[in-house]
């Protein structure tokens, strides 16, 4: 494989901050397109002969994270009137620091936006005390790139009965079904709703010269030793690393970027692998560093002409965050299920993903079926019995025998609402360990997120009666103070005023500055942002490449 060196005082076209679902996409397009590209990754360049089935290491002591303490701290608080505080682990945002990012270690849930995640605002007219606005795109024009994610990445699955339009099948069969996936069919055809395949991003044949899944059941919270899983890391960094223009610097972390007279960005700076200050110039660059870290580079990058943050003559960067909401009932059935065992998901739901103004409350969203908390028997001894369940003695090891192997889990996935309150922002107060602001969050869910949250734990109730259950139980629904899902803080939109990047992707105020992640997203769709966020990249990169070759960048 072809590694260039790029000099860090030879401007490269373009650098990428983030080599995750959008930063790899960007990575292999611009490279493959003739660009000179050096990506910055902060985690360590793991391959896949390198992830284990270590459940201490990984989902207890989260190495795929950077770990829980230390390094990285971050601070919460419900509204901007209350003092931020470290929080109890986890922390507020779980996103992984590896090349690859979070697509090493997640799910594989490939859900597209439907049509109306674009135009809800439009449809349903105005939230009060919310951002809540149309994207300047609509599915129609992001619908090829849904496509592309498709079949370049690779995702399994077969059109359900409430997918939006397709202009191509799925280039590989879904995932073989699993209990849970028969008995959320069970349930679902009882009530009159439709379960249908799961679109997964894993393979479930061979493709691209990449091995099918070999139903290990190690898939959230772990890396794929087989490489099916479609991470960045199996799909896109080796294509853009095979161009020969692509190099990727792992354990390097920016942390400012300066510009020029002329306010454009000109180098990132970064700490790279030995902790030495370093700095890559660059004619452009690309923030996919997640809804997170991207606005926290770029508040922390002020100047003269940026007092505010670099590109935030709005007001906007950071503000906007939203988790989506999510939601579990589980059940116990007379049979073993033996879930644990392949991918986390083979059957969804989504009866209920578009808003409907009869239930009194904004929010839709999708419901999925899947092993009980993750399937890793360490984690399930902790967390996976019903509430009321014994701690310790001979009935807790019977109920742990007889639960793990026969409970299955049904999650809601919801929509969260746009608030400008809700936030990331940097602490005034606690550092990191290289004394760089922790990043603070701000966030307290609207009361129509609640009450999403509630109808859709109900139906997941009602599925798992339906589906037979012989015991029903859930998690609490509170307000959210976690997530894996960082979207909105660097929105996209045509009014400068009111968006920090603009249909393309490119910032309004510093025009060499492209954002494209988790960030950009206007809406939060129903729970599963990674493909559409993948599709985004696609388009965003074809945009670049075109106003590079005119000489627009």
């Amino acid at each position: 494989m072809l590694e260039p060196r790029f000099a860090t005082g030879d401007p490269a076209d373009f650098v990428i901050i983030g080599s995750g679902a959008a930063g790899g996409v960007l990575a292999k397009e611009l490279a493959t397109g003739g660009f000179d590209v050096v990506v910055l990754e902060q985690g360590p360049y793991l391959r896949a002969g390198d992830f284990r089935h270590d459940e201490l290491a990984y989902i207890f002591n989260q190495e795929l994270t950077g770990g829980w303490e230390g390094k990285s701290p971050q601070t919460f608080r419900k509204t901007g009137k209350d003092k931020a505080a470290l929080k109890d682990l986890p922390p507020p945002a779980i996103y992984a620091r590896l090349v690859g990012g979070s697509s090493v270690h997640f799910t594989g849930n490939y859900w597209r936006f439907h049509d109306v995640d674009f135009k809800e605002r439009s449809l349903l007219g105005p939230i009060a005390g919310t951002g809540f606005a149309d994207w300047p795109i609509d599915y129609a024009e992001l619908e090829p790139y849904y496509t592309k994610v498709d079949w370049e990445v690779g995702v399994s699955g077969a059109a359900g009965p409430f997918d939006p339009r397709r202009s191509r099948p799925y280039p590989l069969p879904p995932l073989p079904v699993k209990s849970s996936g028969v008995l959320l069919e069970r349930g679902a055809k009882k009530l009159g709703l439709h379960a249908f395949p799961a679109p997964m991003a894993v393979l479930s044949e061979p493709f691209n010269g990449r091995a099918p899944c070999a139903h290990c059941g190690y898939c959230m919270g772990f890396g794929c030793e087989m490489g099916a899983k479609s991470s960045s890391l199996a799909a896109m960094i080796p294509l853009a690393e095979a161009s020969g223009r692509c190099e990727i610097r792992p354990e390097c972390t920016a942390f400012r970027l300066d510009t020029d007279a002329k306010g454009r960005v000109s180098r990132v700076v970064y700490w790279d692998e030995k902790g030495r200050e370093q700095a890559q110039q660059a004619r452009a660059v690309v923030l996919s560093a997640n809804g997170a870290e991207t606005p926290r580079l770029m508040l922390a990058s002020t100047s003269s002409r940026h007092p505010d943050g670099l590109a935030n003559s709005s007001g906007k960067v950071g503000k906007y965050l939203m988790y989506n909401g999510w939601t579990a009932a589980y059940g116990l059935f007379e049979h073993p299920l033996n879930d644990y065992k392949s991918v986390q998901v083979t059957r969804i739901i989504h009866d209920f993903y578009d808003s409907d103004p009869k239930r009194g409350f904004y929010g839709g969203g999708g419901i999925d079926a899947r092993p009980g908390l993750q399937a890793t028997p360490m984690f399930f001894a902790l967390a996976g019995l019903p509430r009321d369940a014994p701690r310790w003695g001979s009935e807790y090891k019977r109920m742990l025998s007889e639960y793990f192997t026969r409970s299955m889990e049904v999650n809601g996935h919801t929509t969260s609402l746009p608030l400008e309150s809700n936030s990331v922002s940097l602490d005034p107060d606690v550092k990191d360990l290289r004394g760089r602001p922790a990043l603070r969050f701000t966030y307290k869910d609207h009361p129509d997120d609640m009450a999403a949250m509630h109808f859709m734990q109900e139906r997941s109730k009602d599925i798992l009666e339906a589906a037979g259950a012989q015991r029903i139980w859930d998690l609490p629904v509170e307000e959210s103070t976690i997530t894996a899902h960082l979207l909105g803080t660097c929105r996209m939109g045509d009014d400068p005023a009111e968006s920090v990047v603009d249909r393309y992707h490119r910032s309004h105020d510093v025009p060499n500055l492209f954002i494209c992640d988790g960030s950009s997203l206007v809406t939060s769709g129903r729970g599963q942002p990674t493909m559409t966020i993948q599709a985004l990249a696609f388009r965003a990169a074809d945009h670049i490449k075109a106003f590079a070759k005119r000489g627009e960048i």
